[in-house]
């Protein structure tokens, strides 16, 4: 049985912000929100969450996870404090262990908490790390024999305790039934006068419970976020990580330090991504695709062999085999092209779908509507689809020719094989394979002179 308790009451006053710190998005998501979703990898029976400042906001923000338990912590009075608000809600069993998270330390991954777990043989096991510059951390104290001895606090620190480079990462595992008693026994008399977690060691070494000790996969895992600074050295941290992966899956990146991941992105064979570009939501690239630099995907699929060419917007819409994006593309929800579909520059397509060798290759928008195979859509083509108040179809049938500067007032028809002439204005149906246009007569005034000044 397991609980796991997630700190997340800090202020973060080096954030400069109104927002809570661990509301803060690294990958397009709060930090609360990845550390949440690493705990549920692990099936604890108990996930709670010790609020603090902002706490409605958080919890407001996490109003549909219903399997979080929201306990304030008010007012901080440090770590230890912190945890002693969650044991009320602690699930307890023999075997029930509790595991200590933070709520700014978000991308700690579940591989590594679960070496944490398993380290917890006699009661108490911590999560250490090795850094070159260990300023600012808890030291890790050990004995003759290197069994961990206490966490002496950065402040609290001698020159000597200064030196030691393993360093407390604040997370920790311990059985229930001790780590309550534990709590019980902490004190506020050091340079914080806060309640230190961090002392539950020298009071587990006390008990002569030997304290365990595992350490992360990957140094990335245990930075926390105090700071702009430190946000932004974890965002570009993790990027790596999942562009590193990504990678090792067979994927091209031209630069992988200019490469954003805000979701999930499954990739084909032979898939190449350029610079800037942002993926956001769930995107699926098929084989051979290649996107062009600084595009951005939210919610997109994309089938093989297709091309998303530079600067293009693509959002919730579905990219056919072959098919041609952009560039200055965007593809708003509700799209879906064809094979072989080209969408060219400065073309903006709604809720729409365009059928195999379709083509608006500049300069339209296309709304609400439904393109058989083989249309062309001429530039400065728009689809008049919304009235003020409702919006209408407009359907065109397979092999019609769109001229350009044409305004298609929906709802209307154009059937298959219809050709528009360029600057019509559409109102009515238009039928098969017949000439279809509205003009004023072509008219020369003679005698007129431009006015001078």
């Amino acid at each position: 049985m397991l609980n796991v308790v997630i700190l997340a009451a800090g202020l973060g006053k080096r954030m400069q912000s109104g927002l809570p710190k661990v509301l803060h998005p690294i990958a397009g998501q709060p930090m609360l929100a990845h550390i949440v979703s690493t705990a549920r990898q692990l099936q604890p029976e108990k996930i709670i969450v010790v609020v603090g400042h902002g706490a409605e906001q958080v919890q407001q923000t996490f109003a549909d996870s219903s399997d979080l338990t929201f306990v304030v912590q008010q007012p901080q009075l440090g770590t230890g404090h912190a945890v002693q608000q969650a044991v009320p809600h602690l699930a307890r069993g023999d075997d029930s262990q509790t595991l200590v998270l933070y709520g700014d330390v978000p991308m700690v991954q579940p591989k590594t908490l679960d070496g944490l777990l398993k380290a917890n043989r006699q009661g108490l096991a911590v999560l250490t790390e090795v850094l070159a510059d260990p300023a600012g951390y808890g030291r890790i104290t050990r004995d003759a024999q290197q069994n961990v001895t206490g966490i002496v606090e950065d402040r609290d620190a001698t020159p000597a305790q200064r030196a030691i480079t393993e360093v407390n990462t604040g997370m920790l595992a311990a059985t229930t039934q001790q780590l309550t008693g534990w709590l019980d026994q902490l004190d506020n008399h050091n340079a914080q006068n806060e309640y230190y977690l961090t002392d539950v060691v020298a009071l587990a070494v006390k008990d002569s419970v030997q304290v365990s000790a595992a350490q992360p996969q990957a140094a990335w895992e245990t930075m926390g976020v105090n700071s702009r600074l430190q946000q932004s050295a974890l965002e570009r941290a993790w990027q790596r990580k999942q562009a590193h992966d990504l990678m090792a899956q067979g994927v091209t990146m031209a630069d992988p330090e200019r490469f954003d991941l805000r979701g999930t992105l499954s990739c084909g064979r032979d898939v190449f991504i350029d610079v800037g570009c942002v993926f956001e939501g769930d995107v699926q690239l098929g084989d051979g695709v290649h996107v062009g630099p600084h595009t951005v995907l939210r919610d997109v699929t994309v089938a093989a062999e297709a091309t998303v060419h530079p600067f293009s917007h693509l959002d919730g819409a579905q990219v056919g085999a072959a098919a041609s994006v952009g560039p200055y593309a965007r593809l708003r929800p509700g799209t879906r092209l064809g094979e072989r579909v080209q969408v060219g520059n400065f073309v903006e397509v709604k809720n729409s779908s365009l059928g195999a060798d379709s083509k608006s290759s500049h300069l339209a928008y296309v709304g609400d509507a439904t393109v058989g195979e083989r249309v062309n859509i001429g530039a400065g083509t728009i689809t008049c689809n919304y009235d003020g108040a409702n919006k209408y179809q407009t359907i065109i049938g397979d092999d019609a020719f769109i001229g350009s500067d044409t305004q298609l007032v929906a709802p209307v028809t154009i059937e298959q094989g219809a050709t528009i002439g360029a600057g019509t204005t559409l109102t009515k149906d238009a039928p098969e394979g017949r000439l279809t246009l509205s003009r004023t007569e072509q008219k020369t005034i003679f005698g007129w002179t431009r006015p001078r000044r």
